[in-house]
């Protein structure tokens, strides 16, 4: 069951959010283009319109073309989004999720530094968001 202030985009939706996440307010032409035209233009239009009423992304405005903006925090998308991973997965635990990430590819000596530091942050701060 879905948290009342959680955020699940589809895939498609991640995917545009992405976009203007990195890019900023885009018009559907220039979202279709860099997606490398993998959907239809229309196809990508009936996305945005879904977003739009999600109150995921916004409309600029009303001349055309349109321009449209995300709504959703990025941060905010990210942790829902591994908030559900981690209770589908692994039964609540961030460490359990932590672990299978980890044990899925090959974890560079920088990463592995970031990942120790992380966790002397957490274990200063008593387990409590960093």
């Amino acid at each position: 069951m879905k948290k009342k202030n959680s955020i699940y985009p589809t895939d498609a939706e991640l995917s545009i959010l992405k976009l203007l996440w990195l890019q900023g307010d885009l018009k559907v032409k220039e979202v279709h283009e860099s997606l490398e035209k993998k959907s239809g233009y229309t196809t990508i239009l009936k996305f945005m319109q879904i977003m739009l009423e999600k109150g995921l992304i916004k409309r600029l405005s009303e001349k055309r073309p349109h321009i449209y903006r995300a709504v959703a925090k990025q941060s905010d998308v990210e942790r829902s989004l591994l908030g559900n991973w981690m209770d589908k997965l692994c039964k609540g635990s961030a460490a359990e999720l932590a672990m299978k990430a980890l044990g899925t590819r090959p974890v560079s000596k920088d990463d592995l530094a970031e990942l120790r530091s992380l966790l002397d942050d957490l274990e200063e701060k008593g387990g409590k968001d960093v």
